[in-house]
This record gives structure tokens, sequence and C-alpha cells, in this order.
């Protein structure tokens, strides 16, 4: 139904393409027309009874105007078959045999009531494209671009390049991914990671493009346009879910001409048993399911509309039933669990040092390294209580070096120090990282550092089991010592360390052959191999790898992992749902076939009845639209 055109880069989603325009615009001049005849018509046969003939000439060309969309619809759904064309094909032959039997009006009564239905159907499904148009609408924002001359311009947002510096005033959406260079402020972020409460950013913070900017000036360096950005992704990843069949829709797709042959068949008989030709056109009426085409795709809609307003990204409609079924969960640690940030755990000085005087020490000797465990310690104290340092020397694999004043400080692993010829005690046993800090030949203490866990990760885990996945299990590349201490905390079933990423597969892969769903959580490309082998995949959005989000079939633009279990009970709701719908819809299609064949309504009847149906599956996959978990 969609095409595309490019804003930005990234490709736009009309809510309707040109050809549909037409095609829709078509339809409904036609049917207007044939009303208009049809009201001509009746006036006809009130006021001038004896020109029955002329009725009947109006009703017939009423019947032509509406025959022509009916039946090119009939004639597409032959050449390219769907659940949908079932029902053009029956009103096509309802409308032939409303005119081999001379029944005009009926002819031209058929498409017009049928019509209604497409609309319905059509607003249900133009309603779900609302939500990508109103995100690409965020990608169409100006940006004030500075020049190399420290000039202000203002240019379309989709001019920017990589590397570009824009101001981002109080009240603007952020143009594009980037880096803020200067300034502090408090961005709402809640169209794309679906975050209620506003993140605060600063120097060094990452934003990301259809952010709004609350307060505050900021200058940020872009660091990726269009569709690369996180919003650009975002739209795609939609409208990839919004075409997506839903599993009962391919399902009811797969027995489709069966079932329009069975309706032949009873149609057949009951003309020849009957030789009544109303009840032939009721029984093909009344045999159109239109219910049930909506029955699946009017819950998918609605459910990924939800869990979009959540911050989590549907990748196709068929991963939300499948994720209902999940009943065991493997999480990768480093980034998943844990937020993939080295934090000081612990300060063990020597007698004579105090914790205060090893931490400064080994912050401004961090400072003048590039090292991950360096960056960690830099952070724990402000610029301006660091140490001047000079003649810094990284000793690769060992630490760093470098001058105080007249003395010589030194930082990192046991290693160096006995090349410095300084007496170290062993480091403590830990889990994480653990450096030491000297000064001169003196050795001052050992610092650990550990990659701390997510505050929420607890908590989500626990969200799980009381879901019923019982089975959690910890797949990870670090070494066994990290993750078990890791794994303690979640109170998994089982650990996997030092694994490759195809022994993370392999280990997915056992989980299936033992006759178990895992849910597969991670955010690396050492994870995308498990993500795809998994029953369903899940990718930490925020900072996941573009492989990893390739390969996963749900993303978390939060990377809040209390979202987990939102996502399941929001698949088990839609699946609830679709069962619902599709019995609403068979019971109703049965029902309205047996009236049809004993002759209690006729075509017209059941193709308003037909309707109501359709009304009713859309009001109930609606009810899924109030599902709402707050945030915390």
């Amino acid at each position: 139904m969609n095409q595309a055109i490019s804003v930005g880069g990234i490709a736009e989603d009309t809510l309707l393409s040109d050809r549909e325009r037409v095609s829709l615009g078509v339809r409904l001049g036609l049917s207007m027309a044939a009303g208009g005849c049809l009201l001509l018509c009746a006036a006809i046969h009130y006021f001038a009874p004896s020109q029955a003939d002329v009725a009947n000439l109006v009703a017939g060309v009423a019947a032509l105007l509406v025959a022509v969309p009916a039946f090119g619809a009939a004639w597409r759904s032959i050449r390219a078959p769907d659940l949908h064309g079932v029902v053009d094909q029956l009103i096509a032959l309802a409308i032939l045999g409303a005119w081999a039997s001379g029944n005009l009006v009926t002819a031209a009564l058929l498409p017009l009531v049928m019509t209604l239905g497409h609309v319905l159907e059509e607003r249900s499904l133009l309603g779900s494209q609302e939500a990508i148009r109103a995100l690409t609408r965020l990608t169409q924002a100006t940006a004030r671009r500075m020049s190399p001359r420290q000039q202000i311009e203002e240019i379309n947002a989709q001019d920017l390049r990589p590397g570009d510096l824009v101001e981002v005033r109080a009240g603007d959406v952020v143009p594009a991914d980037g880096t803020v260079e200067s300034g502090s402020s408090s961005v709402d972020m809640a169209s794309i990671t679906g975050e209620s409460v506003p993140i605060e950013v600063e120097t060094g913070s990452d934003v990301l493009n259809g952010s709004i900017n609350l307060h505050g000036l900021l200058l940020v360096r872009i660091t990726r346009v269009g569709a690369e950005t996180t919003l650009g992704r975002v739209i795609s990843l939609l409208r990839d879910a919004e075409l997506a069949k839903p599993p009962v829709t391919r399902l009811l797709e797969r027995y489709a001409n069966r079932y329009l042959l069975l309706v032949l068949l009873v149609a057949a008989g009951t003309w020849l048993l009957s030789d009544n030709t109303a009840l032939l056109l009721a029984v093909l009426v009344a045999s159109c399911p239109a219910a049930l085409v909506l029955a699946a795709p009017a819950t998918a809609i609605a459910g990924i509309s939800v869990a979009s307003r959540h911050g989590i990204l549907v990748k196709g409609a068929a991963f939300l039933e499948t994720l209902a079924t999940v009943d065991s969960v493997a999480f990768d640690k480093t980034g998943t669990v844990t937020s993939a940030v080295l934090q000081v755990m612990q300060a063990c000085p020597q007698p004579g040092c105090s914790a205060d005087e090893l931490l400064r020490l080994g912050a401004s000797l961090g400072a003048a390294s590039s090292h991950p465990v360096s960056r960690a310690l830099a952070g724990q104290i402000s610029a301006d209580e660091r140490l001047p340092v000079e003649d810094a020397q990284e000793q690769k694999g060992l630490g760093v070096i470098a001058r105080t004043g007249p003395e010589r400080i030194a930082l990192g692993r046991s290693a160096l120090f006995a090349e410095l010829g300084v007496s170290a005690p062993p480091p403590p046993d830990h889990a994480g990282p653990v450096v030491g800090v000297a000064r001169g030949a003196e050795f001052l203490g050992w610092i650990l550092l550990a990659d701390a866990i997510r505050p929420e990760a607890a908590a989500a885990a626990d969200d799980l089991r009381k879901l019923g996945l019982r089975h959690q299990i910890l797949i990870t590349g670090d070494r066994a010592s990290a993750a078990r201490s890791v794994a303690e905390t979640l109170q998994c079933t089982e650990v996997f360390a030092e694994l490759l990423p195809e022994q993370k597969m392999q280990r997915i892969l056992k989980e299936l052959e033992a006759g178990r769903r895992p849910l597969v959580v991670g955010d690396g490309i050492n994870d995308a191999l498990a993500l795809k082998a998994g029953a369903v995949g899940v990718a930490m959005g925020r900072q996941a790898t573009d492989v990893a989000l390739a390969s996963a079939d749900l993303v978390l633009m939060s990377n809040d992992l209390r979202r987990l279990g939102t996502c399941v009970r929001l698949s088990r709701r839609c699946r609830t749902t679709i069962h619902v719908n599709v019995a609403i819809g068979l019971a109703w299609t049965l029902a309205m076939m047996v009236c049809a064949v004993s002759g209690v309504i006729d075509a017209l009847t059941a193709a308003l009845l037909q309707n109501l149906s359709s009304l009713l599956v859309l009001f109930n996959a609606g009810r899924l639209l109030k599902f709402q978990e707050l945030s915390s």
C-alpha cells in the first residue's frame, strides 16, 4: 500500500501513493455517481411508475459505474491472490449474478455497501501510518549550521553532513544525530526512545535526531545524517513492520482458494435446490470473510503502535506473535545487563596512603591515557582536582608513566611495577580490572574497577521469571569470574563465559534442541548470530551495533531492560486479541451463511451485516491501544 518519497535522505511514507489516491478517487467518484443514479431511479419509480423502463436503464447505468472498480479489484486479486482478494472475487460474482437475474438495483447497491467496508479498512491502515508520518515530520526540521567563520546559516536538515557544527536553541528539534560540543540542557527523547523523563545532556553527551531541546543552548557536532540516524532507522523498522503479514493472515491465505471453492459449491447447491437467484446472491455476499481479513492486520497494527509508544520497535508482526510463546531468556553481559562503562568499585591503599590520595593520583594519570580503564579513573574527579602531569608515556599493555613535579608516578598492572623495580603486593582477587599506583619507588595501592550492572537488570530478570521465563542463562565472551558475579545478581540458571560469537550461537541452538524457545537479548557484533538463532532476538537500541540491529527482531530504544516484560505482556495481549478476532470472523461468517442459505437475510442485508462484523473486529483491536505500563 505504501510508497515512499525522500525527505532528508529518509524514505517518507505518504499516506497513499499517487496511484492509490487516483484509484480511491475514481472509486469514490463512481460510487457517488452511482448513488445519484439510484436516487434518480427511486424518484422515477415513485413519481412516474409508468416509466419503469427508464428507471431500469438508470439503475443499469449505476450498476455499470460501480462494476468498473469491483471487477478491476477482482481481476487484480486473481493475478496477485491474497485473503482480501477472496472478498473482491465473491462481490464480483454476486454482481454478475444480479445482472443475470435482471436485478440491476442490487447489482449497483452491493458494491456501494461493500465500499463502506473498504473505507473502514483503509482508515485503520491509514491511522497506523500517522505514527510514521509524525516521526518523519521530525526529520524535516531546519538546522542552524555554524560556518568556519563562526557565522550561523539556516539550512534544511537534509543538507547537513557529518562533521558539521549546528546550534540547537531551546525548543528546537535536534536535526541529526550528534555529540554536544558545548552547553548543557534537558532533551525530550520520548518520540524516539519512549522515555517520559527528559534526559540531561552536557559536553560529550550524544543527542538523537528528533529529540527536542527543552532549554539552554547547545552546540552539536553532527555524526550521522538522514537514514543513518537513529530516527531514520526507527522509521525504516516501523515501515518494515507495517508491511509484514501476521502468521494468522498467512495461514488463512493458504486456504483462501479452498474456501472460495467451498463457497461456490454451497452457492451452486443452494441455487439448484431452491431455484432462487436471490438466495444465491445472499450466500455469495454472506460468505465474504470481511472480519477475517481485518482480524490479524488490525491487531498487529495496534500492537506495533503501542510498542512504539513504549520505546519498543517491532520489525514485523510475526515477531509480535512469536514473542508470546517464548519460555526462556538468554542475556548477553557487557552492554546488555551491564552498562559497558567501567566504574571504580574500591580503592585499596597501602599503609601511609589515603584512598582519596590514591584515587587522585590514579585519576590524574588516567587523564593522560586513552585506555578505557584510564578514562574510567579520570572521570572520578574533576579536571580542577587533577594533579598536573608531564612527560606521560603509554607502556603498551602495561600502563602509563608520567611525572608530577620531580617525582615519577605510574599506573598499571603488576608487570609494569616489576619492570620499574617497584615492590608491589599481589593484586586482590577481583572479577574486573585491577590497576595499581606507584610514586617513585613506593607502591601506593590497588584500585578495583568493574562494569556496573544496570540498576534495573535484577528487577527485569525477576519480572520475566514471573511471566514464566524461569530458565535464564548468561552468555558472554568475558571471563568466567566476571560472568559468575553478574549471574549471581540476576539469579541466572546457568552461566556460559569466554564464548566466541559462533559458540554463543551454538549455545542458543542447544537451547532450541532442548525444546525451549529462548528470548535472546544482546547489543554487539558478537551477539548477532545468537540474536538471529533465538526464537526472538532483542537488541539494546541506543548503543547497539548496526549488525545487532539488523539481526534482532525487536529493538529497545530506551535500553531499559524492564521493557522486556512489557514486550512479553503486550505480545500475549495481541495473541489473545487475534484469536478472539479470528473467532468473531469465523463465527460471524458461518452464521451469515446459514442465514443466507435458509433465506433469513438477502444480499443487501448480508453486506450491511458484514460491515458490522468489520466494525466489531476493529473495535476489539482498538482496545489494545489502551495498553499502558507506567514508566518508572
